[in-house]
């Protein structure tokens, strides 16, 4: 029961970074089950049936508030689909010892560039309106989709960032398209997954747990979307996957690193998530008061009271 309440737990706050942020529900949950030790196959397959739900929930708060463009979930998603698929299939087929610290590879990467991309860049506005064509956003999705699956999580941190990039989306409509189109994936990945394990591989109270707390937090990151610092989460989601997997590295066959060295690099990754955190906070603060924000800093000026004369009497 204690592990099944966790499970909820770490689905909401996934859910809660995913739809505030349009990646990492996938990344964080699979990280969560590996780090438990579930077969990679089966985890990502876990992850991706609870979040048939959590997306499906997902993409009517965003369409609720207005933070999706169909164009863009036509464009990306049957692609992203057709990729997840194809990714489903061949993580399947691969045996534990070798899927495992691959996929640890996978997420490790994905967290590093979650870490740099958000606490060293912002959001760009250029271009701000110009239609995105089909030539780019089929390729990103198939691609995504493919990484999707294989890593457990991966179309948020491929999709959003590369839409994003490019400037001619604004990001709330970038975080809501995707969330909304990941619809599509997590249930063509579902398919392959089932087709290629059966239903023996997959933990289905464990993927009703992080369901439960996905459903609950959909709704209220569609909200916060306007509110929360993508900045500052961004580096502490970064930060928990690169730590998380590389531990799953250091303690693989492929690296079997001993004690000491393992304590010491702990030490140098926390040093560096707290360090990114702290410099996303600060940016973060800058831009808020920065003239060009709209915001003053420090006290407004006073202003000096205007004496009123009588006019002269002649």
């Amino acid at each position: 029961m204690r592990t099944l309440i966790l499970l909820a737990l770490a689905g909401l706050g996934a859910q809660l970074v995913d739809g505030s942020l349009g990646m990492a529900y996938g990344v964080t949950s699979t990280t969560l089950l590996l780090a438990v030790g579930t077969n990679p196959a089966a985890a990502s397959a876990t992850v991706h049936l609870a979040e048939i739900g959590t997306t499906l929930v997902s993409g009517a708060s965003h369409w609720r508030f207005g933070n999706v463009d169909w164009r863009v979930v036509a464009k990306i998603g049957v692609p992203g689909a057709v990729g997840a698929f194809a990714g489903a299939t061949v993580l399947s087929g691969l045996s534990t010892a070798v899927a495992e610290p691959a996929m640890s590879m996978i997420l490790l990467a994905l967290g590093l560039y979650l870490l740099s991309r958000f606490t060293f860049t912002g959001f760009s506005s250029r271009n701000l309106g110009k239609p995105l064509r089909k030539r780019f956003l089929s390729p990103l999705g198939l691609v995504a989709g493919f990484v999707d699956a294989t890593g457990g999580g991966g179309w948020g941190p491929v999709g959003t960032p590369a839409i994003l990039a490019s400037g001619r989306l604004e990001p709330r409509k970038v975080i809501g398209s995707i969330d909304t189109s990941e619809f599509l994936v997590t249930v063509a990945a579902s398919i392959g997954f089932l087709t290629g394990l059966g239903s023996q591989g997959v933990n289905w109270t464990w993927a009703g747990a992080l369901l439960v707390g996905g459903v609950v937090a959909a709704p209220i990151a569609a909200w916060l979307v306007r509110h929360v610092p993508p900045r500052i989460l961004g580096s502490a989601v970064g930060g928990i996957i690169v730590i998380t997997n590389t531990r799953t590295l250091l303690d693989s066959d492929w690296i079997a690193a001993s004690g000491p060295v393992k304590t010491v690099v702990y030490v140098l990754l926390y040093a560096i998530w707290a360090a990114a955190l702290a410099y996303s906070v600060k940016e973060h603060r800058d831009a808020a008061t920065s003239p060009a924000s709209g915001r003053r800093r420090g006290p407004p000026p006073r202003r000096r009271p205007v004496r009123r004369t009588r006019p002269r009497m002649r």
